[in-house]
Parts: structure tokens; sequence; C-alpha cells
């Protein structure tokens, strides 16, 4: 029978790769999350601005229409 040798080196550097290398993944995943909520919150803020605008303009085609009472108050 051979006896094969295990050199503790080895093992510790194999280990410590490991965990470096989950560790990476888990901040890819956590830089992924970040970008998508980024997207996500500017969709909504362009939304937002253009719902915004949209109604600004009604508003205003409304009073030109309507006119403006305050003045026949007095």
């Amino acid at each position: 029978m051979s006896t094969v040798a295990i050199n503790p080196w080895r093992v510790i550097i194999s280990v410590l790769l490991g965990l470096t290398v989950s560790a990476s993944t888990g901040c890819a995943v956590v830089a992924v999350a970040d970008a998508a909520v980024t997207v996500a919150s500017t969709a909504v803020s362009v939304t937002a601005t253009a719902i915004e605008t949209t109604v600004d303009v009604a508003a205003a085609g409304v009073d030109a229409v309507v006119g403006d009472d305050e003045d026949e108050g007095e």
C-alpha cells in the first residue's frame, strides 16, 4: 500500500480560496440586486415626472376652457 501525504497548507489555501469565491459570489448578487433597484427607482421617478407633467397640462387646459372666477367676485 502507498500512503498519500496531505499537505496541510494546501488544505488551508483550498479552504480560504473556497471561502473567497463564495464571498465574491454573494457580492455579485448584491451588486445585481442594487442595480435592479436603481433601474426600478429610476423608472418610477421618470413615470412620476411624466404623470405630473400630464396632470399639469390637463389642469392648464381645464383652466383655459373654464376660465378663472376670481375676478368676477370683486
